[in-house]
C-alpha cells in the first residue's frame, strides 16, 4: 500500500510540470465554428501527427468514437513497432466543452487528467479533420481513409502553420496495415 502512494506521488510530481505547461502563453487557438457529432462519429486514420511520447513505436493508428450516455467513447488503436506487430488499444472519454458548438472537447484517458481536443479543421464533408491542442504542441491529421491526397495534405499543413503549430515537427503515420 506504501509502495502504491509513493508511486502516486511521483506520477503526480512528473505530470505537475506537463499541466503548468499547458497553461502556456499562447494566442486563443481558433476551432472550427460548429461539429456536427452525427458525423463526426466513427473511425478515422491518422495521417500525421506531432509525435507523443505515448505514440512511440505506433503505426496504423486508428480513432473510432461513439456515443455513450453522456459522452464520448474513445478507442484509439495502434501497431507497434511494425504493420504487423501486436495492436495496442487505449479507452478514454471526451467531454463536449459547453457553448464550443462541439468543437472543443476534453478527453480523458487517465482519471482524473483530461486533455485538451480542439477540432481546428474540419472538412465540409467530414473525409478530414485536424486536431490540435492550445499549447500548440499536439497535433494530429485525420482522415476517413488510410491516404490523403498530397494537395489536401499541403493545404492542411499550411493552415496549421498560420495557427502557430511547428509542422517541421509532423511526422506522417504508416498505414500499410492489413486489418
Amino acid at each position: 500500500m506504501l509502495l502504491h502512494h509513493k508511486y502516486s506521488i511521483v506520477t503526480m510530481l512528473i505530470l505537475l510540470p506537463f499541466l503548468a505547461a499547458c497553461s502556456g502563453t499562447y494566442a486563443p487557438l481558433t476551432t472550427v465554428e460548429k461539429v456536427d457529432l452525427q458525423k463526426y462519429l466513427g473511425k478515422w486514420y491518422e495521417i500525421a501527427s506531432i509525435p507523443n511520447s505515448f505514440q512511440k513505436g505506433c503505426n496504423c493508428t486508428t480513432a473510432e468514437y461513439t456515443i455513450e450516455d453522456d459522452f464520448i467513447r474513445v478507442i484509439n488503436s495502434c501497431r507497434k513497432d511494425s504493420v504487423t506487430g501486436a495492436l495496442d488499444k487505449a479507452r478514454g472519454k471526451a467531454f463536449v466543452v459547453e457553448g464550443s458548438g462541439n468543437s472543443r472537447l476534453l478527453v480523458q484517458f487517465f482519471w482524473p487528467f483530461k486533455g485538451h481536443y480542439y477540432i481546428i479543421d474540419l472538412a465540409s464533408d467530414y473525409s478530414y479533420a485536424v486536431v490540435g491542442s492550445p499549447s500548440r504542441k499536439y497535433l494530429w491529421i485525420l482522415s476517413r481513409s488510410p491516404r490523403i491526397a498530397p494537395e489536401i495534405y499541403n493545404t492542411i499543413c499550411k493552415n496549421a502553420e498560420a495557427k502557430g503549430f511547428n509542422i517541421s515537427l509532423l511526422r506522417k503515420t504508416i498505414q500499410d496495415c492489413n486489418e
